[in-house]
């Protein structure tokens, strides 16, 4: 969309708020201060804090939804805004009017570009000006003019008359497809980043025009948030959804779906880009939503209307966000304290300055020394050798114990690859409304399975004659079964490649207690392993051609899985033809005695009740037998062992 046209004055609305939201107390106000200024100083960085984080998939809505919520006309071209994570906090204060924005620097930056991001700020009166400083904090992190996605955070302040005491996240939308791939990969591991927070509260947003379980962002919640006590789903444009398929949004909204949320789903109507376009304020806004749903056929459809338009969802943020804080905050304080105490140890430790170089090397013999006695002993599963780094076992560090839970995800992988890595899964016709779909995946009946082989088969024909169907046939079925390997087996590897990093990074914190020795080797080691992941992804990448080529196998347990098959066809086509032998020529008693003339009656009634073959049938279930007996082998010798050797 267009963003809207500059105006002389662009100010934050105020009154944003219903009239009966009800703010909270000054101690609420307090505590989210206490949280941000925390975040601020860095030490997200180092513990999970409380936070709203706004996501989706690339034109899913969000800048519409963070303009409803916030006030903030955001810019919504695709710009610079989206290649870093912005924070916005809202804090009403009527006697205040004040919108200030920073750069938090990420703590992997140098301590010279630290120094440069944090001396960012720009004092805005006007939110006209606000593409221009989002335009030059990019400038900054050096995304400008790059197709990068940089780590740091803009901060936008708002104080004033607001409604709110809120802060959001939003994030860059998530993509699957670019010039440059490598920008779906960083996309994604800077969601994942805020999502694997366990005090993430996700803002899940996804249009009503498209399937919500091909929504990458609701398959990455229900990864990072299983238990589903920390997502709300965002339904929006539901003006652009073909006509009759209310119904269907108006299920999912009422939570209703295959896909529920504990937390529910809010249903937003957003500004056309013409509405935009004319200045549309917030009044008009709600105005117009409320309209909306009043008429037909929304009226009608049982709608919860707590659960329709943005006054609703920023009054049900507010109230989650203060109780969300209110039962982490003690947990939060915790944590700080630990840190602290952790950093005022490692000070003691650290002791006088190291300046000769023989106290230098013998410090960096120690760290090298304990580092690779840690990290053998995580991957060899030798957990006895550290107790303190081995033994304390929670939740939050259990991948500590590297191989064990590499086999765990790998048994993951195997046991997903074995029940759910084909692209069409058989299920029967009774089962084919409840069984709910892997992401990717079509669940189709046996009946709708042989049709699409015949439609296949009919595509390939060639000379072979009729009853027999061309090699091209397999390829084309088997192909099409394992489309979605690539996605699963890249999934695997990103997870164990995390699970790595996470084991190193919690290494290196356990032996070095010095922060510039530890920024340092950190940030080599991250780039060694950066470089043996896309090793990791080349490797895939040759297994996947591979995949791509002709069916080829010389396990013989392809042929016994064919030649069973074959061989209860044949029975039960006996079986078929015996049947209607006796019931015919038998009068349904039947009796042969052990003499010459009974057997070649029997035979010639056989032969008269042989089952007529359509040739076109035969054929194209010779490939669906096939193409079991092959999917299975293959999936399992080949691609499965490979896989293990790769991440393991």
């Amino acid at each position: 969309m267009d963003t809207p046209p500059k105006k002389d004055s662009m100010p934050l609305e105020s009154g944003q708020a219903l009239s009966g939201l009800g703010l909270r107390s000054s101690r609420i106000s307090e505590r989210l201060n206490q949280v941000d200024c925390v975040r601020a100083n860095g030490v997200g960085d180092h513990i999970p804090l409380p936070q709203l984080v706004v996501c989706g998939d690339q034109s899913a809505g969000k800048s519409s939804v963070l303009e409803g919520i916030s006030g903030i006309p955001f810019p919504r071209q695709d710009g610079l805004c989206t290649r870093f994570a912005t924070e916005i906090i809202l804090r009403h204060e009527p006697r205040e009017q004040q919108t200030t924005a920073t750069i938090i620097p990420n703590m992997s930056r140098a301590e010279d570009e630290k120094t440069r991001l944090s001396a960012f700020r720009r004092d805005i009166s006007d939110l006209a000006d606000l593409p221009g400083i989002i335009d030059q904090a990019a400038s900054l992190m050096g995304v400008k003019d790059s197709p990068a996605f940089a780590a740091d955070v803009l901060r936008l302040e708002v104080a004033g008359d607001t409604g709110l005491h809120l802060t959001l996240v939003d994030l860059p939308g998530l993509i699957s497809v670019s010039e440059n791939e490598e920008d779906v990969q960083l996309v994604g591991d800077l969601v994942n980043s805020y999502l694997e927070n366990s005090r993430t509260i996700i803002l899940a947003v996804v249009p009503a025009s498209s399937d919500v379980d091909t929504q990458s962002i609701i398959q990455r919640a229900r990864r990072f948030d299983k238990d589903g006590l920390r997502t709300v789903g965002i339904i929006t444009k539901p003006d652009l959804i073909n006509d009759g398929t209310e119904s269907r949004v108006a299920k999912l909204a009422n939570n209703a779906d295959r896909t529920k949320l504990k937390l529910g789903f809010f249903l937003l109507k957003n500004p056309k880009p013409s509405e935009l376009q004319k200045g549309m304020t917030m009044a008009e806004r709600r105005k117009a939503e409320q309209q909306f749903f009043a008429n037909e056929p929304w009226k009608k459809l049982g709608l919860d209307p707590s659960r329709i338009g943005i006054d609703n969802l920023r009054a049900f943020m507010q109230d989650l966000l203060d109780r969300h804080i209110e039962r982490e905050l003690p947990k939060v304080r915790k944590d700080v304290a630990q840190l602290l105490n952790k950093i005022n140890k490692e000070l003691m430790d650290l002791g006088a300055e190291r300046t000769s170089p023989a106290q230098i090397r013998m410090y960096l013999t120690r760290i090298s020394t304990d580092f690779q006695n840690l990290v053998r002993a995580g991957v060899e599963g030798v957990y006895g050798s550290r107790d303190a780094f081995f033994h304390e076992i929670t939740n939050e560090n259990e991948f500590h114990r590297l191989r064990a839970v590499i086999h765990i995800e790998n048994g993951k992988f195997s046991n997903y690859m074995r029940e759910h890595g084909q692209k069409r899964r058989v299920v029967s016709a009774e089962d084919q409304e409840d069984v709910e779909p892997e992401s990717g995946q079509i669940l189709v009946t046996e009946e709708e399975m042989s049709m699409w082989i015949k439609k296949i088969y009919y595509r390939t024909r060639g000379r072979e004659l009729p009853g027999n169907y061309s090699p091209v046939l397999l390829a084309e079925l088997f192909h099409a079964q394992s489309a979605r390997w690539s996605d699963i087996a890249r999934d695997h590897v990103n997870v164990i490649a995390d699970l790595v990093s996470r084991f190193v990074q919690s290494v290196l914190v356990s032996v070095i207690n010095d922060t510039d020795v530890w920024e340092t080797i950190s940030r080599s080691i991250s780039a060694t392993l950066d470089e043996n992941v896309k090793g990791a992804f080349n490797e895939l990448d040759k297994l996947l051609e591979d995949e791509a080529g002709s069916p080829i196998t010389y396990n013989h347990y392809y042929t016994d899985n064919v030649e069973k098959a074959r061989n209860d066809r044949s029975k039960k086509d006996l079986g078929t033809s015996l049947d209607n032998a006796i019931n015919e020529d038998w009068k349904g008693r039947f009796h042969v005695s052990n003499s010459s003339y009974e057997i070649s009656r029997l035979a010639t009634s056989l032969q008269n009740h042989r089952v007529i073959v359509d040739m076109e049938e035969r054929a194209c279930s010779e490939a669906q037998t096939d193409l079991g007996a092959y999917y299975k082998v293959y999936h399992i010798s080949r691609i499965f062992p490979s896989l293990l050797l790769i991440v393991s």
